[in-house]
């Protein structure tokens, strides 16, 4: 085990110097970024005292070098459209980032996986069919639809929910949470709730299939000729087997909702860091861009990380082949 957490983390520093020579290549690609630190009557003598402060005077690989160590310390420079830290910049949107992604993925678990073993348990029975054809609907339409139609229904019509912000919000420390007020409650349902949407049915179906799968295997077969309660053979011997893969699917899609919860965010006005990279793309900001590329690479590369170490840990053939190609 302690190999293959070795390996896993040397894998991820590359991916991340490669992520960093793509977020560093965006100044070289996107302008100079001089142009926007000047006066456009700037002479070329104040041009180039500029350009030698911020290091764009230096070789290529000795600016790629110092971005990757400021980088490492979470400094990404100052925001060309804000003028003001980056780091500090995401620091603000991320709590609202965060807290939408983890009540979507909250959802998605806590209804896809009962709704997939239901599925497959009554696969012939008229909820099952209903919940097939739900689920192909919310798998085919696109999610600013989904949001379109949730905001129409209950915030236009019913004026149940809040159609767009994150409510009233209580700074704990440099966090700022929603889930201490009701405001704050009711303005995450709508978007969590659209987020979660994809990757709900995703779960549902793949419970659905992993479990009828499971349930032909012979051992399942001879737990019921032992006379084991349906109930045992259900939940205790089939399911754990079933949420094998699910966990290593939940885990990757776990960082894809924080990579598209841009989507959600700019439907519902969420102040979060995928509006501020929209924010950034509009205006060519950069380090806001740059620094986006890298944080969510970064959470990515975390999520597979423990994901990998996680299968190992619920599946033993992965710590006997482990095992085995280590000698």
């Amino acid at each position: 085990m302690l190999g293959f957490l070795i390996r896993r983390i040397i894998q991820s520093v590359f991916v991340m110097l490669a992520v960093a020579l793509i977020a560093f290549m965006m100044f070289r690609f996107m302008g100079d970024p001089v142009n926007s630190l000047v006066a456009e009557n700037a002479t070329t003598e104040e041009r180039d005292a500029v350009r030698e402060r911020l290091g764009l005077d230096q070789p290529i690989w000795v600016q790629y070098g110092r971005f990757v160590g400021r980088a490492a310390t979470g400094d990404f420079g100052l925001s060309w459209r804000n003028a003001r830290p980056v780091s500090t910049l995401l620091s603000e949107r991320f709590p609202a980032t965060a807290e939408l992604v983890l009540v979507a993925a909250g959802l998605s678990l806590l209804l896809g996986i009962p709704l997939g073993i239901l599925t497959a348990l009554k696969p012939n029975s008229f909820s099952t069919q209903s919940l097939q054809f739900l689920s192909l609907i919310g798998i085919s339409l696109p999610t600013f639809v989904t949001g379109i139609l949730l905001i129409l229904v209950f915030s236009v019509w019913l004026g149940w929910l809040p159609s767009f912000g994150r409510g009233t919000v209580i700074d704990v420390g440099w966090w700022s949470t929603g889930f201490l007020t009701l405001s704050g409650l009711k303005a995450l349902i709508l978007p969590s709730f659209m987020l979660c949407l994809f990757q709900l049915t995703l779960i549902m179906r793949l419970v659905r299939a992993e479990m009828m799968e499971v349930l032909r295997t012979d051992y399942i077969k001879f737990a019921k000729a032992r006379g084991l309660t349906n109930r045992s053979i259900n939940f205790r011997h089939a399911l754990k087997n079933t949420l094998i893969p699910v966990i290593t699917i939940f885990g990757l899609q776990l960082g894809g909702l924080i990579a598209f919860a841009i989507v959600t965010e700019t439907v519902f006005q969420w102040p979060g860091m995928g509006a501020l990279f929209i924010q950034a793309v509009s205006f060519g900001d950069v380090p806001v861009m740059a620094a986006y590329l890298v944080l969510v690479s970064l959470i990515f590369v975390i999520i597979n990380t423990t994901v990998d170490l996680l299968y190992a840990v619920l599946d033993p053939r992965l710590r006997v082949d482990n095992a085995q190609s280590a000698h």
